[in-house]
């Protein structure tokens, strides 16, 4: 490449953001301990909008190159704990909002942000999982924390055809819990079975207006879209359940009561991906390469070239990706 890289960089033109194809050289990178040979990337909701002109609070400061997750191979290491050949990752940590991210063929990152990748995971299924899988396993944990347990009844899981929900529905089933599969798709419902959902609900049936509280129908969910879906969901929350909420693809506003809360005893957790302690966040990856059944991971996987990241951003916002997008930046 002559020395310089290919990458997707958001600028502000007269005020608005612009996204920009360009060739970038190492000096133009951020200030870091490690550089990474950037292989994989991956499309999120987070990466569709700012993609489209609604960067809201996202990113922080211009030029900002793009890209929630990466995976890579370090090519060059001030940090004692990584040396030249590891394959590594980031989630999180600010990438796309105050940290260059992964639509480039090369990065410069900081030590402390970078995770190895478990072995018999590959570079590519790194990024399948990237942080929708991440944060799918977190919402999982988070069940597991309140007790709850297989057998208890059929979980929920919402949105569960999107990228967050399929991992989710596959961890679940492969731990042995009863999972009901939550979507406005109903040409998803093979998809789903497949990933071992043994219902299929129409997401319809968690819209309108949510009452204070319904019959309890449900020890727990796991909730990847917010909105009017999690009012809904909540007060069929049964005795001492609880809900993992990591989404807000259907509103961030939530209006609800303390009824299901100081009646029933369910508990709320809010799941934050991007700020995971480095001990935790090994933890969870190990935990992904147990529970997590890579076979139905490549199935639900679709990796598209460098150039295709643009048209997927917007459908992504409509809804019209199913599963994990996985972005090869050297395609």
């Amino acid at each position: 490449m002559n020395g310089t890289f290919k990458a997707l960089v958001v600028d502000e033109v007269e005020g608005k953001s612009e996204n920009q194809w360009r060739e970038l050289t190492l000096d133009d990178l951020p200030a870091g301990d490690v550089v990474v040979d950037v292989a994989y990337s991956t499309l999120n909701y987070k990466d569709g909008l700012v993609l489209n002109g609604n960067r809201g609070k996202v990113m922080r400061s211009f030029p900002m190159v793009p890209g929630i997750d990466l995976a890579g191979t370090v090519e060059s290491s001030d940090a004692a704990d990584f040396q030249p050949g590891d394959n590594v990752a980031i989630t999180g940590w600010g990438l796309s909002e105050t940290e260059w991210g992964g639509y480039t063929q090369k990065a410069r990152v900081k030590a402390e942000h970078l995770v190895k990748i478990p072995p018999g995971i590959s570079l590519q299924q790194s990024m399948a999982i990237g942080t929708a899988g991440f944060t799918s396993m977190m919402c999982v944990m988070a069940l597991e924390h309140m007790s709850i347990k297989p057998g208890s009844g059929d979980i929920l899981v919402t949105g569960a055809a999107g990228g967050v929900g399929s991992v989710a529905v596959a961890i679940l089933a492969k731990l042995g819990y009863s999972v009901a599969a939550v979507s406005g798709r109903p040409e998803a419902r093979d998809y789903l079975s497949g990933l071992g959902a043994a219902t299929f609900i129409d997401r319809a049936d968690f819209e309108g207006e949510a009452k204070p509280l319904a019959k309890p129908r449900w020890p727990a969910a796991v909730d990847t879209v917010g909105g009017g879906i999690l009012a809904n969901l909540i007060p069929q929350i049964e005795q001492w359940g609880a809900v993992a909420i990591c989404g807000n693809a259907a509103g961030f506003g939530l209006e609800t009561t303390v009824l299901p809360l100081i009646l029933r005893g369910v508990s709320l957790m809010g799941i934050n991906s991007v700020f995971v302690p480095q001990e935790r966040r090994q933890e969870i990856w190990r935990r992904l390469a147990s529970d997590l059944p890579l076979e139905l991971l490549d199935g639900m996987t679709e990796v598209v070239p460098f150039d295709q990241v643009l048209p997927l951003s917007a459908q992504i916002l409509k809804g019209q990706v199913r599963g994990r997008t996985v972005i090869d930046v050297n395609a």
